[in-house]
């Protein structure tokens, strides 16, 4: 049996994937993958999206947009408490549209000891981000697409895992960089920090 060669497109100079090279022969596959009902609705949504709004819209925009080809009633947010101000204002545009459901992720108070987790200040008591029971609110009230706005890295992930209904993010969470991660890879300074040598490595 062949080895599947390992993607790392990143690092083509080329990509000639644009004029529909099939470097990795999975077209056929991947077309299989579309033929599915709920893939293949997500995909037509996302494209109608994309020709029609191209460097037209902004993302908030988009997703309202999005939404909509998808025939969306109920649209989710899980936002982090720290960008409780945004998720509201993003709330109140998407309720224009939309029914909003929202959860923030300290929902539920679960302490962190509880579930012997580390804290940011070990003295203290801490409540968890909560985003497997964000999905959870969100799958039960019946939202129809999800919404991440900052959670943090890895709570995302296990949001995404755990929600019934396809997820979007609008805001990524970066504390350094106000909410803006590919700042570290635009900044040279920032850039600079990164690309070192990581000691002991």
């Amino acid at each position: 049996m062949s080895k599947e060669p390992s993607p790392h497109c990143a690092s083509c100079e080329t990509k000639d994937c644009r004029q529909g090279k099939d470097c990795f022969d999975a077209g056929q596959r991947h077309r299989e993958i579309y033929r599915d009902d709920k893939v293949g609705r997500l995909h037509r949504a996302a494209s109608a999206i994309e020709a029609r709004y191209y460097s037209k819209a902004p993302r908030l925009q988009e997703i309202i947009l999005f939404a909509k080809e998808m025939g969306c009633h109920k649209v989710g947010i899980a936002f982090c408490i720290g960008l409780a101000d945004e998720a509201r204002t993003i709330e109140r545009i998407l309720a224009q549209h939309f029914e909003v459901l929202s959860v923030c992720c300290k929902a539920s108070g679960i302490p962190k000891k509880e579930l012997h987790l580390e804290q940011i200040r070990p003295e203290g008591a801490e409540v968890t981000c909560n985003p497997a029971g964000q999905a959870d609110l969100l799958n039960r009230a019946g939202s129809e697409l999800n919404i991440i706005c900052g959670l943090c890295v890895g709570h995302d992930a296990l949001f995404a895992m755990r929600s019934n209904a396809p997820v979007t993010t609008l805001i990524a969470k970066d504390r350094v960089l106000a909410h803006n991660p590919v700042g570290a890879v635009y900044c040279p300074y920032v850039r600079r920090k990164l690309e070192q040598p990581v000691q002991g490595a």
